[in-house]
């Protein structure tokens, strides 16, 4: 098994080898129809399977195209790799559209329109005069719920333990915690 570090080295070999290849070496018409590069590369931890992140700009069919041109060239691919770089055993390639790159540009339009949106109608300003619930704690609290007179500080186990499994500093945190609170 290979370490992380060679595999990262390998992975960046391979984007950088196979940029060049769609670029230069790689003769079917399909696979020129779209712009394409190469988002990323994820190679085994045994560098025998890489899987060739591939982004394309154009219509469908153009990606349709262009992946099935991609999908011929594999074994091109493949040997063109073997003979550039210098392993043992050239792994098997597998091209993989990505999405993402069209993923992330829809959502930048759809925050675009909400920003415009928003200025065309904007939300009504709070007046104070405007109640504000309050879902705190306190206001949730029952005072019967807990009665600091029952518990007495010799609930405590020998190593500072309650039955509960808490703390003696962390009980008293708390309940100091709570006395600064309720003064106003």
């Amino acid at each position: 098994m290979a370490t992380s570090r060679r595999v990262a080295r390998v992975s960046e070999l391979i984007k950088r080898e196979v940029s060049q290849l769609l670029m230069s070496g790689i003769k079917d018409d399909r696979v020129g129809t779209g712009m394409v590069s190469v988002t990323n590369v994820n190679v085994s931890g045994d560098l025998q399977h890489a899987k060739i992140f591939v982004s394309i700009y154009g219509s469908d069919e153009a990606r349709a195209a262009t992946m099935a041109g991609l999908k011929s060239a594999t074994g091109f691919v493949r040997s063109e790799l073997g003979q550039r770089m210098r392993l043992r055993r050239t792994p098997e390639v597998v091209f993989v559209e990505d999405r993402s790159i069209e993923r992330g540009t829809q959502v930048l339009s759809l925050l675009n329109r909400l920003s415009q949106e928003r200025k065309e109608f904007p939300l009504e300003d709070f007046t104070e005069d405007a109640p504000v619930e309050d879902n705190s704690v306190e206001d949730n609290f029952d005072e019967g719920d807990f009665d600091e007179d029952s518990f007495d500080e010799g609930d405590f186990d020998e190593n500072g333990f309650d039955e509960n499994g808490f703390d003696e500093d962390s009980f008293d945190e708390a309940v100091n915690d709570d006395e600064r609170r309720a003064k106003p």
